[in-house]
């Protein structure tokens, strides 16, 4: 079992056109460079991706105070999660926030594994109706997200575990990508 899942992991990575990535890396800089904000969004463990990945482009892309990527990950208030979730409904936890707090070329970045979460869905139309560059990180068939987001970085593996996986493993390859980038190394 522990074999095949690393099989199956490394098999994926192998196999993966990084393009996709590489697009978003760009936007991701220029986000950076011109004091733009990235948001991001998941349900269950792709929000705790969201929640992860904020916390490494805050700080960690530039180890240094107030000189990290402004971001914000749109799970990570309870308070605002379940106020909207019963007053308005959990189809806008993340479309009611887009809607108060992007601004026209922010980037919103959603984390999925199927790309059909309704909640995940408004989010994109929300960001699209405000002018937001929109990102989905998808797995399985990219689901309705797939024709949605401006840049789609869709790995179509079967097996959820390993799509939350590479939400992180990209995440990574961004940070290490802006922190070279900081550095001087590219």
């Amino acid at each position: 079992m522990f074999k095949e899942y690393s099989k199956n992991l490394q098999e994926v990575l192998r196999t993966t056109d990084w393009t996709p990535v590489e697009l978003l890396a760009d936007k991701m800089l220029d986000c950076w460079i011109n004091s733009k904000t990235v948001y991001f969004c998941g349900n269950g463990g792709s929000a705790g991706n969201a929640i992860h990945l904020a916390n490494d482009f805050l700080y960690g892309i530039a180890n240094e105070t107030g000189k990290g990527l402004k971001v914000h990950a749109l799970p990570a208030n309870a308070a605002i999660i379940t106020c909207l979730g019963n007053d308005i409904g959990y189809d806008s936890i993340f479309s009611e926030q887009v809607a108060v707090y992007c601004e026209e070329s922010d980037l919103l970045i959603v984390l999925s594994g199927s790309g059909n979460s309704p909640n995940i869905l408004k989010a994109l139309e929300q960001a699209k109706a405000k002018g937001v560059i929109t990102c989905a990180i998808l797995g399985f068939s990219g689901g309705k997200a797939k024709n949605m987001a401006d840049i789609v970085i869709h790995i179509p593996v079967d097996d959820m575990q390993i799509a939350e996986d590479l939400q992180v493993i990209i995440g990574h390859m961004l940070m290490k990508y802006l922190k070279s980038i900081k550095e001087g190394n590219l």
